[in-house]
């Protein structure tokens, strides 16, 4: 856990509760509020916070990204799709056995095409790469766990932006291609135990993983997913740039 983890998350849970709601009930209770009680999760050293100063920093950023949704929710006001499932997953290779899933921010109902439009909440700074597999991987999630077509998808900014930033849609083909290569070699990494880094010297996702494991992280016991949650030291964060959440 670390401060960007901890405010990304809580504002993606604000937020996700919406999606549960019809949308005449959405605003019914502030969303502000909705904000302060996810907040109290990760407050202190649950969401890596060791001073007051640093989390009233962060939970400030929060307050004001749920402010900018709640002054001009565009497609949060508007009809949406609620895949029925928790967890929305499918076969993307039986004959490799490899299931696909995950959990995608807002899916927004186009009335005039019956359509589908996906919509990713990002509360970190840096933009997404043009080469994340995030949006394929959303794309065939949504194609394959409801019935209607996508014909939209769209980044949110909530940091500094009251606009979404429309994405191109991937072809569907090579969607499956890139997503079904990569799952490939990590269920072959995992079966002969073999993890070798491909930009090792250059890559920095291991690094708090490895300070924990050389015991110099602190346990504050197990999430809501039922991870066990440390935090590093005082002083060490994960900057802010390197921070992506999907909830």
């Amino acid at each position: 856990m670390s401060p960007a983890l901890a405010l990304g998350q809580a504002v993606h849970e604000s937020l996700e509760a919406l999606s549960q709601l019809p949308r005449e009930q959405r605003f019914r209770e502030p969303l502000p509020n909705r904000f302060e009680r996810a907040w109290q999760k990760v407050t202190g050293k649950k969401g890596g916070f060791f001073s007051t100063e640093k989390e009233l920093e962060y939970q400030k950023r929060g307050r004001d990204m749920i402010a900018r949704v709640y002054n001009h929710p565009g497609p949060i006001a508007e009809l949406s799709v609620k895949i029925q499932k928790d967890l929305p997953y499918f076969w993307l290779s039986e004959d490799d056995n490899i299931i696909l899933c995950g959990k995608i921010d807002w899916l927004e109902y186009l009335p005039d095409t019956d359509s589908v439009h996906i919509i990713d909440f990002k509360t970190g700074k840096r933009r997404e790469d043009p080469e994340s597999l995030q949006l394929p991987i959303y794309y065939l999630l949504v194609s394959r766990c409801q019935k209607r077509d996508v014909t939209k998808a769209s980044y949110w900014y909530l940091e500094d932006s009251d606009m979404l930033m429309e994405k191109a849609l991937p072809a569907r083909d090579k969607a499956e291609h890139d997503v079904l290569d990569i799952a490939r070699r990590v269920k072959l990494a995992r079966q002969l135990r073999k993890f070798d880094c491909p930009k090792e010297g250059e890559c920095y996702h291991c690094a708090t993983y490895e300070q924990i494991l050389r015991d110099e992280g602190e346990f504050i016991g197990i999430d809501e997913y039922n991870y066990d949650v440390y935090v590093l030291p005082s002083g060490v964060t994960i900057e802010d740039d390197q921070e992506s959440v999907i909830l």
